[in-house]
């Protein structure tokens, strides 16, 4: 949008940029989510198969096995048999072994569509925010306008990405804001190289 703008292009154009920007940045976010969760749920239903293979040619050494890993988290060898003996019988041993040996529960398998949509829900939220200022600033704010909305919406995401990875706030947000910043600047300088050559 800031491109456009610094082309000197209309407010309907630099709208219609920003729409095509928002659609395309939701399905990009998208597209690549769903891939990347797909990825990762191949994975974890090849590792399940795996598991039920094993536990259908060799029992008994699965069970070892989740005794192994009940010895390593403390219990001694006996109880540690004991309890795999018992999970197994009580539980679905699938079940048993997807938890404690993969770590993986069935209700939470990666979801793709769940994640493709949450994310392609979560860039528009913020992308739409640049496209609203453009409605209500002024002509001559237009390019500042849609400047400190985009950085502040960057500053807000980064600071949340920060949050959930557990990493400091501030410094997140400032990385995230720096990098929309220069890209900004990078395009609003080819939007102004564009005009002063006559294409815009």
């Amino acid at each position: 949008m800031i491109g456009v703008a610094a082309a000197a292009a209309s407010k309907e154009s630099t709208l219609v940029a920003g729409i095509a920007g928002l659609v395309a940045g939701a399905l990009s976010m998208a597209a690549g989510e769903y891939v990347s969760v797909s990825s990762q749920r191949d994975a974890e239903l090849a590792d399940i198969d795996r598991e039920k293979h094993e536990l259908a040619t060799d029992p008994k050494g699965e069970l070892e096995e989740l005794a192994a890993i009940y010895r390593k988290r403390g219990l001694e060898p006996a109880l540690a048999m004991k309890v795999a003996e018992q999970l197994s019988a009580a539980e679905n041993r699938l079940t048993v072994h997807m938890r404690d040996e993969l770590g993986l529960d069935e209700s939470t398998l990666a979801n793709p569509f769940q994640a493709a949509l949450v994310s392609a829900a979560s860039f528009s939220g913020l992308a739409i925010l640049p496209v609203l200022a453009l409605l209500v600033a002024p002509a001559s704010l237009r390019i500042v306008a849609i400047a400190i909305v985009s950085l502040a919406s960057l500053g807000l995401l980064g600071a949340l990405g920060g949050r959930l990875g557990g990493a400091p706030i501030g410094r997140a947000s400032l990385r995230v804001m720096l990098g929309g910043g220069a890209a900004m600047a990078v395009t609003a300088l080819i939007g102004h190289l564009l005009r002063l050559a006559g294409i815009g």
